[in-house]
């Protein structure tokens, strides 16, 4: 029997339209049908009624309703969702997530997340980190949640939430920006100056499934904010940089890199290796890691602090080029806001 879902909208879905944050999370729902229920009062927004271009806020909680198929009984609905649902998550997902755990106590997990392993579902994808989470439902049947996201392509840490109310706390802190995120990207060429700040509006450019530099007060414009640091290069080629995101949006780091003049390598969306010369070696795969994750606990039990290792890819990259993974990080005791 389908059932009630309540999900916190993340920071880098902050100023999306619901029709859209519903198209991004429940693709087979038609349009028609998602205003049925929002007319209806089917869906909420932190409890209340909503229209379809609401814009969300980073932390609000979505009602999802039993979703239905237009034209369909709620007996036809239920099977043909029962013949469309992935296989249940198995024991082999149970064992696979905990194998990339970095940190766990009994309200949170951090989790290294492979590059290439979706965080949730959408059209086409079938095995994602918020899927088998449901393999480690404790013996109440809580299901542990996502509190964030990292991109497909990105690895590293990646918070979660053993319950509901620790995930309420842990988007609270997401939201008022009091958890510390550092990345670490391998980019083309080398930023001048070597320490800086990045600071634009960013809006969704539909076609292309990426983010362009928008003006304050375009349509879905929202301020994204960034710090960098160059904590080595290789000749004027390629630089390792340390990247300390203020906002949470969407490609955001991948957006101001690109900005920039220094886009990712790799980068399906941003960079293209006809434009620049890469050692060889180097494998064309997005090189950035979430490296570190500053919080304090949600239950006040001190700080949680988490550095994730070098995924494959750019370990090999940082091998061929020389690079230090030890070396000084100039954003690991920033305090830039």
């Amino acid at each position: 029997m389908a059932t009630v879902q309540t999900i916190a909208v993340t920071e880098d879905e902050t100023g999306l339209r619901l029709d859209r944050w519903f198209k991004a999370h429940f693709p087979g729902l038609g349009f028609g049908a998602l205003q049925k229920l929002v007319r209806t009062g089917q869906v909420r927004v932190d409890g209340k009624r909503a229209e379809t271009s609401t814009r969300l806020l980073p932390g609000q909680m979505v009602r999802v309703p039993p979703l239905p198929t237009d034209g369909k009984d709620a007996g036809a609905e239920a099977e043909e969702i029962a013949k469309k649902r992935p296989l249940k998550p198995s024991d082999g997902d149970a064992a696979f997530l905990k194998s990339i755990v970095l940190y766990e106590d009994d309200d949170v997990m951090v989790l290294n997340k492979p590059a290439g392993l979706s965080v949730q579902g959408g059209s086409g994808i079938t095995r994602h980190v918020d899927k088998m989470l449901e393999a480690l439902a404790d013996k109440q049947g809580q299901v542990p949640r996502l509190v964030h996201r990292l991109d497909k392509d990105t690895a590293g840490c990646l918070v979660i939430a053993k319950r509901r109310a620790i995930a309420a706390e842990l988007a609270a802190t997401f939201r008022s920006r009091n958890a510390r995120k550092i990345y670490w990207a391998l980019v083309a060429g080398v930023p001048k100056p070597r320490q800086g700040k990045i600071s634009t509006w960013l809006a969704r450019e539909e076609e292309a499934e990426r983010m362009k530099i928008a003006r304050h007060g375009d349509e879905g414009a929202v301020h994204a904010m960034t710090h960098y640091s160059v904590v080595d290069q290789a000749g004027q080629g390629l630089s390792w940089l340390s990247l300390k995101p203020v906002t949470g949006r969407t490609h955001q780091l991948r957006a101001h890199t690109a900005h920039i003049g220094h886009p990712i390598v790799g980068d399906p969306k941003y960079f293209d290796k006809r434009d620049w010369e890469l050692p060889g070696g180097i494998q064309n795969k997005l090189h950035l890691l979430a490296r570190r994750i500053v919080l304090p606990h949600p239950r006040g039990r001190g700080t949680i602090d988490v550095t994730a290792p070098l995924p494959p890819h750019m370990l090999q990259s940082w091998n061929l080029l020389g690079l230090d993974a030890s070396a000084y990080d100039p954003a690991a005791d920033s305090d830039e806001d």
